[in-house]
């Protein structure tokens, strides 16, 4: 098998072979990464296609020093926030006065841990609004700080986090009301 540098060494020279074995390595990980962004099947794969055309337009700025599935992961992602931002009719931001402010986190409490099925927290993630899950997404899922989550949706910090205790309050509700069902 190939390594990860020389398969994007034969992508930069536009092999459709390497192309091929490219997108069979790494696209049902990036796939899943997508169904946790989008809304709904369709939205994830017009954003995975997009992420791809990406990866292989840029494939050259690959330096080999990191792993090329972080490379492709961070494409994809940032491909999700971009889509994400353009769909949105009306941009809003949560303007939080200094008496609702949230900047304790509350306990890791790890939702994903628990006996629940891919299906079922895919469908909690996507109960969300658009802004909680993408910062949930970013924070829990891409291992983002809240400076890296703040700077990328051009939020402030502090809304970061409380977008975070309130996805995760609405995704415990939502999964705990499910469960006692």
């Amino acid at each position: 098998m190939i390594n990860e540098k020389e398969l994007a060494e034969e992508c930069c020279r536009h092999n459709r072979h390497a192309q091929k074995e490219l997108y069979r390595l790494y696209s049902p990980k990036m796939r899943g990464i997508c169904l946790r962004y989008a809304k709904d099947a369709d939205e994830a794969k017009d954003i995975m296609q997009e992420g791809f055309i990406k990866v292989y337009q840029n494939i050259n700025k690959f330096s080999g020093s990191g792993s090329l599935e972080g490379w492709i992961r961070r494409i994809i992602v940032n491909t999700a926030i971009t889509q994400i931002n353009k769909s949105k009719k009306h941009k809003q931001n949560m303007q939080i006065s200094n008496e609702n402010e949230m900047v304790v986190e509350e306990e890791n409490e790890d939702l994903l841990s628990a006996n629940f099925s891919q299906e079922l927290l895919l469908k909690a993630l996507n109960n969300l609004s658009e802004d909680f899950r993408l910062v949930f997404n970013l924070y829990f899922i891409e291992e983002y700080s809240h400076k890296e989550i703040a700077e990328l949706l051009g939020i402030n910090e502090n809304t970061s986090r409380t977008r975070l205790i309130r996805a995760r309050t609405q995704l415990k509700d939502y999964l705990t009301n499910f469960n006692g069902r």
